[in-house]
């Protein structure tokens, strides 16, 4: 008996979707269509892969209204932030080929002997595992590189956002990609584990630090499959001098848009000791409770829509139970609403000075406030994490910013902006258990296709051999 699931919008509890769970043999037909596809998909040349992306960006943008909407129903994430995933989703395209072209491209060196030539080649079968805070965006990030270097690719997305990826899909073969060169495969945990054992050539990741080790230590023995993970982050923002209310406002874009789910939100804002912190902290709060929060489909405009579901909810409610009783004091507690469901909260700050709380990163708009006798402690504090994705300076003085750039561990750092900030230009991805030193983004080019490296000369030559005459 075949099982299906269905997404579910969490602000109304409608079915969006709902289709077939694949099971193993289905798994493994795909990646074995996917081999067979490979051939021919990587000797397309480059220039008629670049025109099928190009065409894909177009159909996205046709599709725009209507992919926007399908993200808002599946993960209930606010209208504009939807669009704006998919404008971002439709400059991948350019943005990937000139990454391509840059990182992944051709050189060619003279010799005396004749040519020394570097070129890149694609690894063969990809499979991406998409996230669904992002279910658009982060797997358009592998799949559109992934494809232009002429890799074959299978996509399994979120459980949580199935109907993104099918108009992705849909998207796709209007541009006139081959139908095994992409293949969307729906499902849970179970498929994704049927597809990992599989046949492949390339894990590319986004997800849970959790989920990252489980991945490492799977494939401890199959060195062959090339792993690019990014991951989450337990993300400091140290915000040191300025205006309260306009730090506040940075903070509320670093730790409670997309209602915390960013794996580059700050988790732990750090003020200074003293009368600068506490009015800093004052006014985090009082923005925090004044944030607006509605449906996506709401005709008043908000900042916050709900969790992904009621059960991602339920967890982090679990999580802030589990530090209050580690001696966590609360400065600002959630508000629950009776007539919206339970995917929705508020956000929650809490103060942790006095208390040894876990390393964790919480996928909620939950923020844990800590204070620093100076700045050098700030720092210390800052980088007391095992994660590594991102971190930010709230300070105008820039020998502040200077030794922050210089000694914080993250790998997208950022001055006088929010944490979630980043572009889509540069590389994406952390350290530790945020990830493996493969970065996304621009970057992605470097883990989509490996390098060769030639000597070439167009005639035989003898050479000499040194000690014969």
């Amino acid at each position: 008996m075949t099982d299906f699931f269905r997404s579910i919008d969490p602000a109304t509890h409608d079915v969006v979707w709902e289709g077939p769970v694949a099971g193993a043999q289905t798994c493994a037909e795909a990646l074995a269509r996917a081999r067979d596809a490979f051939f021919h998909w990587s000797a397309t040349p480059l220039e008629e892969r670049v025109a099928i992306a190009r065409r894909y960006a177009e159909a996205l943008k046709a599709d725009s209204d209507g992919l926007s909407e399908t993200i808002s129903r599946e993960t209930g994430k606010l209208l504009w932030e939807s669009r704006a995933e998919v404008a971002a989703m439709i400059g991948k395209v350019e943005i990937s080929i000139a990454a391509q072209a840059e990182r992944a491209g051709t050189r060619d060196q003279v010799m005396p002997f004749g040519h020394a030539v570097l070129r890149h080649r694609p690894h063969g079968v990809m499979l991406v595992l998409g996230p669904y805070n992002f279910p658009g965006h982060l797997p358009n990030g592998h799949i559109v590189p992934a494809l232009l270097a002429g890799n074959c690719v299978v996509f399994k997305p979120s459980e949580e956002a199935p109907a993104t990826a099918e108009r992705m899909r849909v998207a796709w073969r209007g541009a006139g990609l081959p139908e095994d060169a992409l293949q969307v495969i729906q499902g849970g945990r179970v498929t994704g584990a049927a597809l990992l054992s599989g046949d492949i050539d390339g894990l590319l990741f986004t997800g849970s630090a959790a989920a990252g080790m489980h991945f490492r230590r799977m494939f401890v023995d199959r060195p062959s499959v090339l792993l690019a993970l990014e991951l989450g982050g337990n993300n400091p923002l140290v915000a040191w001098d300025g205006d309260p209310e306009a730090i506040a406002a940075l903070v509320a874009h670093s730790s409670f848009v997309t209602t915390g789910q960013r794996c580059s939100c700050a988790r732990r804002l750090i003020v200074p000791a003293g009368v600068v912190g506490d009015r800093i902290v004052e006014a985090v709060v009082d923005l925090a409770r004044a944030l607006p929060i509605a449906a996506w489909n709401a005709p008043e405009e908000a900042f916050m829509g709900p969790l992904v579901s009621d059960q991602a909810a339920m967890t982090a409610r679990k999580a802030i139970g589990g530090l209050l009783t580690a001696g966590v004091r609360i400065l600002l507690a959630e508000e629950r609403h009776s007539e919206r469901p339970d995917a929705f909260m508020t956000p929650v700050i809490l103060t942790t000075d006095a208390a040894a709380v876990p390393d964790e990163e919480i996928f909620a708009p939950v923020l844990q406030i800590r204070r620093a006798a100076d700045f050098d402690a700030a720092i210390e504090e800052a980088n007391a994490t095992r994660f590594g994705l991102s971190a930010g300076l709230v300070s105008a003085d820039p020998d502040l910013w200077a030794r922050f750039a210089l000694r914080v561990r993250a790998g997208v750092v950022n001055w006088n902006r929010p944490t979630t900030g980043a572009a889509s230009s540069m590389p994406f991805g952390g350290l530790g258990e945020s990830g493996n030193h493969r970065p996304s983004a621009y970057y992605a080019a470097d883990y989509c296709a490996f390098p060769i490296a030639s000597f070439e000369a167009q005639s035989i030559e003898t050479l000499a051999i040194p000690g014969l005459g």
